[in-house]
């Protein structure tokens, strides 16, 4: 989660900043790969052990309401704790953090939507529990790419 991170980071300051080897940040680089790492990867991986506890199986029914419960319980809340903690690490008072949670939040959860919900439903159905943190961390080297985007505007 946290190279994931970091490689979503690159991605971000290079191709939609365009920032160039000598513009790019590699402490902000660093400071993705640590949340990834700290952060993303073990919530994210304990939040798939917990909802397969909480709903086992693996039929298309299942699926679903994983996909649900993951996109309507988890992810808004885990999207709000990881603005709040780019945030804090980009050295936002918590005025400021708050403002640019509330600018960022909306547009953010409703991009999720875009995304995860069929990329977990295929997830969830076809790919074991043990593999599942690893296909949304390579799926999500492009969402990596827009949060770090999105979190590092100023």
């Amino acid at each position: 989660a946290g190279a994931l991170m970091g490689a979503g980071d690159v991605i971000a300051q290079q191709l939609v900043e365009q920032r160039g080897l000598h513009g790019h940040h590699g402490h902000r680089t660093l400071k993705m790969m640590a949340i990834g790492f700290c952060f993303v990867g073990p919530v994210v991986g304990g939040w798939y052990r917990i909802l397969d506890r909480l709903i086992p199986g693996s039929t298309k029914v299942v699926a679903v309401k994983k996909m649900v419960l993951d996109q309507g319980v988890f992810a808004p809340g885990f999207l709000g704790c990881f603005l709040a903690i780019t945030g804090a690490t980009n050295g936002l008072s918590m005025e400021e953090n708050w403002s640019k949670i509330q600018q960022d939040y909306v547009d953010a959860l409703l991009t999720n939507y875009c995304l995860w919900p069929p990329v977990q439903i295929a997830n969830f159905y076809f790919v074991p529990l043990q593999h599942r943190l690893a296909v949304v961390q390579c799926v999500a080297i492009a969402w990596n790419c827009y949060l770090s985007w999105k979190a590092n505007r100023m």
